[in-house]
């Protein structure tokens, strides 16, 4: 039973990360959780380290940990590295996918769309979430994986903004979107690394869009924001 309420507190803590319910820097109050789930402070103390291991959490000495900050710097540092680890993923993932992986993100991609059809936005950042890190699994690469997780915790915050479209522009680029994933399914099938590479750079600048979105004010372009000094960007951000 411990097991599984740790499992629970893990998994909890990582979706609630992934979909904003915490927000980034967010104090984790180990005490509260602790009596929320019914364990004692080692087991959470346990949860933390592992999901400081994983990119979800930082642990301060002296001070308890904290939800994974997203500032400045780590938006510069994501939008840097971002396309070449995913284009290096998708290609590993074409030479080394087993069947069984090809058939778990059909079954994502089709969450992921049922949930855009309905417009359930947290649904959409959990089963995007899960594409890409199937894709990350197929490419059997123990150095570039621990590198796409930490991508994909601030995708899947940034993405808040994606999910939520306001207008039509934002609703036809989450439509491509959900025609991207088909066309790394159907890539990925064919055993094209070509087209899913050239697909990684298409989806990529959906993404890059959506920085633009997330971080600049509008009518404020990100290029401003992304060249500025980092005390006079997002540190005044709300």
């Amino acid at each position: 039973m411990a097991k599984t309420v740790k499992s629970n507190l893990y998994e909890d803590l990582k979706r609630q990360i992934l979909t904003m319910e915490l927000d980034p820097d967010a104090d984790l109050d180990e005490a509260s959780l602790s009596e929320r789930y019914g364990l004692s402070r080692t087991p959470v103390r346990d949860i933390f380290r592992r999901l400081a291991g994983e990119g979800y959490v930082d642990i301060r000495e002296n001070r308890g940990a904290r939800v994974i900050p997203m500032n400045h710097s780590t938006l510069r540092n994501f939008f840097l590295v971002a396309p070449m680890i995913y284009a290096a993923i998708g290609r590993l993932a074409v030479q080394n996918f087993k069947p069984a992986q090809l058939v778990d993100l059909k079954q994502t991609q089709e969450r992921f769309r049922t949930a855009s059809e309905n417009g359930g936005a947290l649904d959409m950042v959990l089963e995007n979430n899960r594409f890409h890190e199937i894709f990350g699994e197929m490419s059997a690469n123990v150095y570039l994986q621990p590198s796409l997780g930490r991508l994909l915790i601030d995708h899947a915050r940034i993405g808040h903004t994606f999910f939520r479209p306001r207008n039509e522009d934002m609703k036809r680029r989450l439509q491509l979107a959900v025609e991207h994933h088909d066309g790394f399914i159907e890539a990925l099938a064919a055993h094209d690394e070509d087209a899913v590479v050239d697909l990684v750079f298409e989806h990529w600048e959906l993404s890059r869009e959506n920085i633009e979105m997330f971080i600049a004010p509008q009518g404020l372009k990100a290029d401003v924001l992304i060249g500025a000094p980092a005390a006079k960007t997002l540190e005044k951000s709300p």
